[in-house]
């Protein structure tokens, strides 16, 4: 009897991993610079710069095709904002210390517009999973609708300020502006598997 040629596997797993790079196997399949070329071609509001900078760093970007970088750009707004979140609890917290050191407590109206924001990005956090999981299980047009519902939360924090008639603290903003771009990236990318 005979054995099974080892070359034979090698040549497998090559063809079977040439197939998958180059979109022969049915799966919509791009590079990051490409989705996101597609991306701001499809949606002028997409920055090309930030797209392909932000999903270029993340670790499941190499390879991924299309759908994988729509769940990347979810994950990136899941982190961004848990991470604003916790810099919106340390605003808050700004009375105690050691925290008391690094910055000035707010005055009541921002401890207001801090609250409903760290409410939100908790919400956005969860909108941004929300969108993860709806592209994961290929749901496209559930998880656009939750990306969008990301970018519609960064909105109402900021316009919490605005009612307030006070600027967003410097994380709030940073972290607003990500957010907004990151929701937009997400959205785009999903509406190019929707109608590739």
């Amino acid at each position: 009897m005979s054995r099974p040629w080892p070359w034979r596997a090698l040549l497998t797993a090559t063809l079977a991993s040439l197939a998958a790079l180059h979109g022969l196997t049915g799966v919509v399949d791009a590079t990051v610079q490409e989705t996101c070329s597609a991306a701001a071609n499809a949606d002028h509001r997409v920055d090309y710069a930030f797209c392909v900078s932000e999903l270029d760093k993340h670790r499941d970007s190499p390879g991924a095709d299309a759908w994988g970088l729509a769940k990347v750009a979810a994950n990136v707004g899941v982190n961004n904002a848990g991470a604003a979140a916790n810099e919106i609890d340390a605003l808050l917290s700004a009375t105690t210390p050691p925290a008391a050191a690094a910055a000035p407590a707010p005055d009541a109206r921002a401890a207001a517009a801090l609250r409903q924001c760290e409410k939100l990005y908790y919400d956005m956090e969860l909108a941004f999973a929300g969108a993860y999981d709806e592209t994961n299980a290929r749901n496209y047009t559930a998880g656009r609708q939750m990306a969008a519902d990301a970018d519609t939360l960064v909105r109402r924090c900021a316009a919490g300020f605005a009612e307030a008639g006070i600027p967003p603290p410097e994380p709030v903003a940073r972290r607003g502006a990500y957010a907004v771009q990151i929701a937009i990236v997400c959205t785009a990318i999903t509406n190019l598997l929707i109608s590739p």
